[in-house]
């Protein structure tokens, strides 16, 4: 454990940090290894990878799907839309309804039968499907086996998409960061779930920042804010376990809470921009409406920087209420609206993304959806062997989400260095269905109960 500390301390190092996280995306999606600008747009400086539609023909590579809900099956579908000859060929549940549920619907949208004894059902699922002979496996399960199972994906030598976020607590993240470090050494591809930084409005607007336009970054603004993502009601029949796998948005030890497998997306763009650890969390949260689980249902994060820099991120999930989801990156000349546009500090937009008209047969500007353009890049990599992995930027936003969490659910600051020591696990420490025990239905609480006289 302490080598695994060391090793994870020297790769997160503050100082690593710009190198390793803001200009992780041009060594994780260079599509040829050779960096070229999206188009003239006017900035000479630093430039991106061009971004393939497609990826190029190659090996058949067959994918073993880990995690067969929603998310999973869209993964499945994305992965199949990136290129020619990809097939699924190995699905794995923990729930016989969701594995059908999933089967019948890649039956539906692409016509593919997946046999009887490439299906696996059970906790060791996972274990199955990736010596099921797939050369690449799709890890979609709730975020917190995905330590687990990124650690078996790279000892059997596989190349691996991981869903964000990849893990849940300190503990799990840690030991995703030493799965990464062993996947660069075995030159395994490795693609993380965390969209924007495939996104060409956002990578053509973080270019144009990060060749100064705005100036120097001075703080940012992130909001998330929306609806209830989905509830399960509990059935009398269900075990704990059984509820809370069903449940697992709703609960902490299963997702991280919202402000992990949701708001990371966002975070996960501060810390493109502006390429810094915060050293402190402060943060606030609570909950209102949430009716299953021991989550909150908001927050408000202020991160504080080595250089005194201050940022403010909040993320709600709470239906009835104003929804908005937004990226504002704040420099000394101007600010930015990360999804594509510029402003000076009078607010005069001096710059915006030109996305294509309705109908336009040009192409230059048009964003390939970021649910398949990730798999592409992953398949891309493989196929030339131009390996790319972007593990390390998500384990850093990761860790700085878990951060904000640990600030709200104690009411006190937590620091970086407080959260890369920590000894927080969360979950049982086996999986079998039956009661789970010392994980209450109840939210946090934080400070203590005035004392009435």
């Amino acid at each position: 454990m302490e080598k695994t500390n060391k090793l994870v301390k020297s790769s997160l190092g503050r100082r690593k940090f710009l190198s390793n996280t803001a200009l992780a995306t041009l060594g994780a999606i260079g599509s040829s290894g050779i960096i070229t600008s999206c188009s003239d747009t006017g900035k000479k400086h630093l430039k991106l990878p061009a971004l393939l539609t497609q990826a190029p023909a190659g090996k058949t590579l067959n994918a073993g799907l880990i995690g067969c809900g929603g998310r999973g099956t869209g993964a499945a579908v994305n992965f199949l839309d990136a290129g020619p000859d990809l097939h699924i060929t190995a699905l794995g549940d923990i729930f016989q309804d969701k594995l059908d549920q999933c089967r019948a619907e890649l039956k539906k949208e692409k016509n593919i039968e997946i046999p009887d004894d490439k299906c696996f059902i059970g906790f060791d699922a996972y274990q199955k499907v990736i010596d099921s002979g797939v050369d690449v496996v799709l890890l979609c399960t709730p975020p917190h086996f995905r330590p687990l199972h990124v650690e078996a994906a790279v000892n059997a030598g596989k190349h691996i998409f991981m869903e964000k976020p990849i893990a849940v607590d300190p503990v799990g993240a840690r030991k995703v960061l030493v799965s990464v470090k062993r996947a660069q050494e075995k030159g395994l591809c490795m693609i993380s779930g965390t969209i924007r930084r495939v996104q060409k409005d956002f990578m053509e607007t973080w270019r144009w920042v990060a060749n100064g336009e705005i100036g120097d970054i001075v703080s940012a603004h992130i909001t998330r804010n929306g609806g209830m993502v989905w509830v399960i009601k509990r059935r009398p029949e269900w075990s704990d376990m059984e509820y809370m796998l069903r449940n697992w948005v709703n609960f902490c030890w299963l997702s991280g809470d919202h402000i992990v497998e949701q708001f990371i997306h966002e975070i996960d763009v501060m810390n493109w921009y502006l390429g810094r650890i915060p050293v402190r969390a402060r943060a606030w949260g609570g909950r209102q409406r949430r009716v299953t689980g021991d989550q909150y249902d908001f927050f408000s994060v202020e991160y504080i920087y080595d250089n005194s820099m201050h940022t403010h991120c909040v993320a709600r999930q709470i239906t009835g209420c104003d929804n908005l989801t937004e990226q504002f990156i704040v420099g000394t000349k101007g600010f930015a609206n990360a999804k594509g546009t510029l402003y000076n500090l009078k607010g005069e937009e001096i710059w915006k993304y030109p996305y294509p008209e309705e109908g336009s047969k040009d192409e230059t500007w048009k964003i390939t959806d970021p649910y398949v353009q990730e798999h592409i890049n992953l398949v891309t990599g493989i196929r030339t062997g131009n390996t790319v992995n972007d593990g390390e930027a998500q384990v850093n936003s990761t860790l700085i989400c878990i951060m904000g969490r640990m600030s709200a659910y104690t009411g006190k600051d937590v620091t970086w260095e407080e959260v890369m020591s920590s000894d927080m696990s969360l979950g049982p420490k086996t999986y079998e269905f039956g009661p789970v025990t010392g994980i209450p239905e109840v939210p946090p609480v934080i400070g203590v109960e005035p004392n009435l006289t």
